[in-house]
């Protein structure tokens, strides 16, 4: 966790500087890029001193170690269904919807129904049928 802790730490100093660059080079006139920097900043320092804080009460972990290999990360990532086609499905019907939303609201209606359907058949894939676990 010592490697996130100080990156979020430098994202919140870089952009708590960027944040008083701006607005000094604005006159403090134009709020809104002022104040995303700004806020960007607390968000930074709110995400880094839970990591810190995280960090004191659990182990060092393999990827805190400066003289680690990458072996000592590998470990089990989950189960993939070498056979499924829901994805697909599912990565299909998402861009229609999402092409709805720029052409017709429409269109956003009609991939709703295959959206669900998708998610709902990728989720319980295992629970029914031939692979039923």
């Amino acid at each position: 966790m010592k490697v996130e802790f100080k990156l979020f730490t430098l994202l919140f100093a870089f952009s708590a500087i960027m944040g008083v660059i701006y607005g000094i080079f604005s006159k403090w006139e134009e709020p809104v890029g002022t104040v995303a920097l700004f806020l960007t900043s607390g968000l930074c320092i709110m995400i880094g001193g839970f990591l810190w804080w995280t960090g004191r009460k659990i182990d060092l972990r393999p990827d805190d170690d400066p003289l680690g290999e990458i072996s000592d990360v590998e470990g089990d990532y989950g189960f993939f269904s070498p056979h499924s086609w829901w994805p697909l499905f599912l990565g299909a019907s998402g861009a229609l919807m999402f092409l709805g939303m720029a052409v017709g609201w429409w269109l956003v209606m009609l991939a709703v129904p295959f959206v669900a359907v998708s998610a709902i058949g990728w989720v319980f894939e295992y629970f029914h049928g031939e692979h039923s676990i």
